[in-house]
């Protein structure tokens, strides 16, 4: 699996929501509690996209095909219009009616809403929530708001996913999350190729020649104990040069890359699972639970089970 796919995978908590919406303007919906990442696809149309929490954006249009990424803001709103006023607040998966006066929105069909009259804008809106430090290291690669433009491979997995969309038969969840995990794959591809966008530097390390193969490496096996040499031997590379290369294009070297994506994925597994300091230590490459205790904690400022139970308690932790 490469590193991208890896951190979707790990990102995931649960499946993601599908919706679709017809609505002829004027509209507006507000989305309150956003979830970590949403995808905003305009199949039919026009529409408005404005990070409320964000007073300094301007909001963007979304033409036919366009995908909206949505992340690292609680409150956004979908319009068709900049200036339409708010009709609709979304706000802990339940709908609050703002303007009485607003179309009816009535359901479609499966996971569909709106008026569905001529004239309508057609979206589709899916809702990821990610979770934990892997899925921050995805959502870095992100502003709060990336807009990709329609493209014939982006409009394609688009055609499929509305076509599923409006069906409900055995299997459909499946297919719906496969079909929007593609075109959120297709997204990030389009976006992270556009000359002007800032990328994280292990995002860019990935088509680095011997370095990719690495961190491909590093990703698959992080409970391994790698050596450099080992590595520079798996990726063809004498040991000197390819820890220089590797530290120049990631921005550090090897093994402290390493150690920061195993204490990732132990603050995670910290987080999710029931599983002792000692079995998480194991999974992430340390066969001594006091080794990787002073580690974790050098790395978070507090120790593995310190971390656990603010976490569950509520409380903020230090990192």
């Amino acid at each position: 699996m490469d590193v991208l796919s890896e951190l979707l995978h790990r990102a995931r908590a649960r499946n993601a929501q599908i919706r679709r919406l017809i609505q002829r303007p004027p509209w507006s919906m507000t989305f309150a509690d956003a979830p970590s990442l949403t995808v905003v696809a305009t199949l039919g149309g026009h529409a408005s996209v404005r990070l409320d929490d964000h007073p300094q954006s301007k909001p963007v249009r979304l033409a036919a095909g366009d995908i909206a990424l949505i992340s690292s803001t609680n409150r956004y709103t979908i319009a068709d219009a900049p200036d339409t006023p708010p009709q609709v607040v979304i706000r802990g998966g339940k709908k609050h009616v703002i303007d009485s006066g607003t179309a009816a929105r009535q359901n479609l069909g499966p996971r569909t809403y709106g008026d569905g009259l001529p004239g309508a804008t057609t979206l589709l809106r899916g809702a990821y929530e990610l979770r934990g430090d892997v899925g921050e290291r995805l959502l870095d690669m992100l502003p709060s708001l990336a807009v990709v433009p329609a493209g014939p491979r982006t409009r394609a997995a688009l055609d499929l996913l509305a076509a599923e969309v409006a069906h409900d038969e055995p299997g459909q969840d499946a297919v719906l999350n496969r079909l929007l995990d593609l075109v959120l794959v297709l997204a990030l591809r389009a976006w992270c190729a556009r000359p002007q966008t800032q990328l994280p530097s292990w995002y860019q390390a990935l088509a680095t020649p011997y370095v990719g193969d690495a961190l491909r490496l590093l990703h698959e096996a992080p409970a391994h104990r790698w050596t450099v040499a080992e590595l520079a031997a798996h990726v063809g590379q004498s040991r000197a040069a390819f820890a220089a290369r590797f530290t120049r294009v990631v921005g550090e070297p090897p093994l402290t890359y390493l150690t920061g994506w195993r204490m990732a994925l132990a603050a995670d597994l910290l987080r999710d699972t029931e599983e002792t300091v000692a079995a998480v230590a194991r999974e992430v490459g340390y066969e001594d639970a006091f080794a990787f205790s002073v580690a974790f904690k050098r790395a978070r400022g507090v120790s593995p089970s310190n971390w656990r139970r603010q976490l569950r308690s509520g409380w903020p932790v230090r990192s």
